[in-house]
């Protein structure tokens, strides 16, 4: 005798459409990228957002300690202008996107900063290009956290610190 369907209807989803939609959505979570880094604004923001704004503050840092040399050191003027340029584009180019404006670049030095230098020139160079160095260092290790076009523009910046470095240090040639 041959079996024959159920006499009853089924209402609802199959077991297997259930099953079936249940894994796809666990794939797509799996998927998505989903650290518990969205940053949403429940979350804060992302680790990507407060790399950016740590790195643009770390350059207009950096710029400060340039001004603050060039204060104290005017004859290093015509060596250091084109560095410090650099570092105010780097900033100026971690800020897009950022959700808060950072001062000026051209803020003047606080008089503790320029206090701060170093009285012979050599020296001055030499704190210089020990913070180039570390910046890179940092930059190049953040790196390996953030996502593709930050990535790059941190690796661009280290590179570009860690020749800054090297130029400082060159004993003026």
């Amino acid at each position: 005798m041959p079996l024959s369907p159920p006499s009853r209807a089924l209402s609802g989803p199959r077991r297997r459409t259930l099953l079936a939609s249940a894994a796809g959505t666990v794939l797509l979570v799996g998927c998505s990228g989903g650290d518990g880094d969205s940053g949403t604004a429940d979350d804060g923001p992302s680790a990507a957002d407060r790399t950016r704004v740590r790195a643009a503050r770390d350059s207009r840092e950096l710029a400060a300690g340039y001004d603050a040399v060039l204060a104290a050191h005017p004859a290093l003027a015509r060596r250091l202008r084109p560095l410090r340029a650099e570092v105010v584009a780097h900033a100026a180019a971690f800020e897009e996107g950022t959700p808060a404006p950072s001062p000026s670049p051209s803020a003047s030095p606080s008089p503790s900063a320029t206090a701060a230098v170093p009285a012979r020139a050599t020296e001055a160079l030499a704190g210089l290009a020990l913070a180039e160095r570390e910046l890179a260092d940092r930059r190049a290790e953040a790196l390996l956290e953030v996502p593709g076009e930050l990535a790059r523009l941190l690796a661009s910046a280290a590179a570009a610190g860690a020749a800054h470095a090297y130029l400082l240090a060159d004993d003026g040639k």
